[in-house]
């Protein structure tokens, strides 16, 4: 068997050959993969989210299928739908896009609730209910959203319950001067989605999802998330703080990160490096923070740095 360890970081190579300059976000992109979350990316349109996708899908040979959400989109349109054979005489499964292993999501915040209420079955549940039926998903089965900036032209705000079923939220962002050369090169030359080579197959991402739940977490470091958790309920700028499913989200990206980094227990560093993102989009700050120009982001930091590290014992 091939070091599927190795074979992460080189999946991480290959995207970024047509992702350029978004290392980090890439990385952790892969660690919501082998974690088995779903990931949310909040960012302005043309920066890539779909190339990424598209990258990851060759990388690991999974099937893609991508859905542009629009306000007239139905739930059936993702699902899928039953339709009456003639030649049968029976109705027959049409299957949605979301029997796929990846699904891209494209603006999700411009489509209606009851539309996106039909993702988060599938989200939460892997499967799919449709006339009384359920069909299972295929495995791996992972959801890249993406949405709008809040105040886009077309959008609503995603309610908080649908917003904590995204393990991690991510933004890629405008590239720097010099990453934009060298993609406007790129994409000028050849066709950029072939340069993406197969280095890991869906058997062993699941194979490696099933090594990384098995990454060790000790007390000390469950006390520590917990404690990261409570001070996003108790933060004096903070409405509302991040619910349990968080918590769980957390534990599990802590254990993607370690995995990533070679090791099979999980450190604060792994928890540090990853709890932004897990969190920013869970909380919902107060009236007051909105006053004093308060970022999530800056309450979050302000909360890394006030709760204590786990020190190891020697």
């Amino acid at each position: 068997m091939p070091n599927l360890r190795e074979a992460t970081r080189n999946v991480i190579q290959e995207v970024c050959k047509v992702v350029t300059g978004k290392d980090e976000c890439i990385e952790k992109v892969m660690v919501a993969f082998i974690a088995g979350g779903h990931i949310l990316i909040e960012d302005i349109p043309g920066v890539g989210k779909t190339t990424m996708a598209m990258a990851f899908s060759r990388a690991m040979d999974l099937g893609q299928k991508r859905v542009q959400f629009t306000p007239d989109v139905l739930p059936s349109d993702i699902t899928g739908f039953y339709m009456f054979q003639k030649e049968t005489k029976s109705f027959q499964y049409i299957e949605g896009p979301v029997m796929t292993n990846i699904f891209l999501g494209d603006e999700i915040n411009r489509t209606s609730p009851k539309t996106q209420s039909a993702l988060l079955e599938v989200m939460e549940e892997g499967k799919v209910t449709v006339d009384g039926n359920t069909m299972k998903v295929p495995e791996p089965f992972i959801v890249i959203a993406t949405q709008n900036p809040a105040g886009s032209a077309g959008t609503q705000l995603l309610p908080e319950s649908q917003m904590d079923r995204f393990a991690v939220c991510l933004s890629m962002g405008y590239p720097s001067a010099r990453d934009e050369m060298r993609m406007a090169r790129q994409y000028t030359r050849k066709d950029t989605a072939q340069a993406v080579n197969r280095v890991l197959s869906r058997e062993e991402l699941i194979q490696i999802r099933r090594e990384v739940e098995e990454i060790y977490i000790h007390d000390a470091i469950y006390r520590y998330i917990v404690e990261l958790v409570r001070a996003t309920r108790e933060h004096p700028l903070v409405k509302l703080g991040m619910s349990p499913r968080g918590t769980l989200a957390l534990c599990r990206m802590a254990q993607g990160v370690a995995y990533l980094r070679g090791r099979d227990y999980v450190q604060p560093e792994d928890v540090i490096h990853i709890f932004k993102e897990t969190a920013g989009h869970r909380i919902v700050l107060a009236a007051q923070a909105k006053m004093e120009a308060v970022t999530a982001e800056k309450v979050l930091d302000q909360i890394a740095e006030a709760v204590k590290k786990p020190v190891p014992k020697r």
